[in-house]
């Protein structure tokens, strides 16, 4: 059973940046393509980027990609997800999820974690 633990979510002033993190365990082969994905409030979850087992880094948010470092830690089990430069507008739930390979639609993956909340306020 794969089970996905988000942590590193918070309040944060405009202009900084989170350092979320993703913990896996009970990993299959079949699972480790990891994806984060961002869900505003009142809104549809949308894709972030991807890291696949092999450290492909893809990236579905044009207009943060920018601002984002994506990176994996296989010896932890963990995926990290770098977020700088904070605005206001990136206030949301951030989830990530696993699956066999990346893909920027949340119906794809079969694991989730229980997403962590960042606020992004002065």
């Amino acid at each position: 059973q794969v089970q996905l633990v988000e942590s590193g979510g918070g309040l944060v002033q405009p202009g900084g940046s989170l350092r979320l993190s993703c913990a896996a365990s009970g990993f299959r082969r079949d699972y480790e393509a990891i994806a984060w994905f961002y869900q505003a409030p009142g809104k549809e979850r949308e894709g972030v980027s991807c890291i696949s087992s092999s450290g492909d880094i893809t990236y579905y948010r044009d207009s943060v990609k920018d601002r984002l470092t994506v990176s994996r830690d296989n010896a932890k089990n963990t995926v990290y997800l770098q977020v700088n430069s904070l605005k206001p507008e990136d206030t949301g739930f951030y989830f990530c999820a696993a699956d066999a390979r990346c893909s920027p639609y949340s119906s794809l993956y079969n694991y989730w974690g229980q997403g962590t909340q960042v606020t992004v306020s002065s």
